[in-house]
């Protein structure tokens, strides 16, 4: 068994608490918080498991790190954050421990992270001879091994597409959708996540590793932005309201450019709520969220991937995804040298000696 640690139990520590529990090869550790509210409570408790795995939360992380753990999910934001992000999950990897994470961006497509990002990494790994693989679900498998996958299914490829659809309003992170995204502001605000050359930054990775991978090479990036306005005001069951007048919506497309047009296409379709922007493209179950890969050929294709999760929500779903590709990796990333890895390096793999278990 593999010793395995989860640090941070939000969003997606809860889920990544129940897959390291669920994997037949890992064993759970520790797990680390931030909150003096979570210290001494069991794991199970905090993942929303119906038992205790007994494991008591701590946010002791010189002592858990001290123990040599052989992995560590990192599941802390790297949202706002992302400095203090990387200077944990250097300290973890140069405690000798395959890390897998979805915090940091610019390490998606690790070859082209910029040098005050990658540089910390590798020296960790040369000095404690650990490992780390980042990726989540977007930017992560929906960009990456899904729309390769559907690629190789066709005979001739003209542009691929890749869509994020989501309505955002069962999603329980208020400052990311309110401050991030600049939902419920006014539309003169302009939100840290839409400004020129962000989603660049977030998502442009994505593009560089499937040009990789698909032997291309990209002119460059662009970025097209569009925004709209609640014509009523609107109540979530999470955030509280969102004002007639301020966002309710957002589309925007990071394209890469290979010979002048628009080859590989990462697209973002978010609402608060359904009423707004109703003529975009909206899951073709009429549901809350859906993942969506467009291979424009011959023949053409199109996959939708609709996940849910934490009492059907979708959000919660696409969560336990990015998990679920980071935790059934770790295994793979323990036997493999020591390195810094991306998804085209990290296979993603059946789910042995799972089937039918609990």
């Amino acid at each position: 068994m593999i010793p395995t640690v989860v640090w941070g139990t939000g969003n997606v520590g809860r889920a990544a608490v129940r897959a390291v529990e669920a994997h037949p090869e890992l064993s759970l550790a520790a797990v680390l918080v931030h909150s003096p509210a979570k210290v001494g409570r069991d794991a199970g408790e905090l993942a929303g498991l119906e038992r205790k795995l007994g494991v008591s939360a701590t946010d002791d992380v010189e002592a858990v790190l001290a123990a040599r753990p052989r992995a560590v999910v990192y599941a802390a934001s790297g949202d706002l954050r992302p400095d203090e992000a990387l200077a944990d999950i250097v300290r973890a990897v140069r405690a000798g421990a395959v890390v897998v994470t979805p915090a940091l961006y610019a390490l998606y497509d690790q070859r082209s992270a910029p040098p005050e990002f990658r540089d910390p990494v590798l020296a960790a790994v040369a000095d404690g001879g650990g490992s780390l693989f980042v990726s989540g679900v977007d930017p992560g498998w929906g960009n990456d091994v899904l729309p390769l996958l559907v690629s190789g299914l066709g005979s001739t490829v003209d542009a691929i597409r890749c869509q994020e659809i989501f309505d955002y309003s069962t999603y329980d992170q208020e400052d990311a959708v309110r401050h991030l995204i600049g939902m419920g502001h006014p539309m003169e605000y302009e939100p840290m996540m839409l400004a020129s050359s962000v989603p660049t930054m977030v998502w442009g990775g994505q593009l560089r590793l499937m040009a990789r991978a698909l032997g291309v090479e990209l002119d460059e990036i662009r970025e097209t932005l569009d925004r709209r306005a609640l014509d009523a005001t609107v109540r979530t069951r999470t955030m509280g309201e969102f004002a007639a007048g301020t966002q309710g919506a957002v589309r925007f497309e990071v394209q890469g450019i290979v010979g002048g047009e628009p080859r590989i296409v990462i697209e973002h379709v978010t609402r608060i709520h359904p009423s707004c922007a109703p003529d975009w493209p909206t899951p073709p179950d009429g549901g809350d969220g859906a993942h969506r890969v467009i291979v424009e050929g011959r023949p053409r294709i199109e996959v939708t991937v609709e996940a849910t999760d934490e009492g059907e929500n979708r959000s919660a779903g696409g969560n336990a995804t990015a998990v679920g590709r980071l935790v059934n990796a770790v295994d793979w990333l323990v036997d493999a040298e020591p390195g810094l890895y991306d998804a085209l390096d990290v296979p993603l793999r059946p789910a042995a000696g799972r089937l039918g278990r609990k």
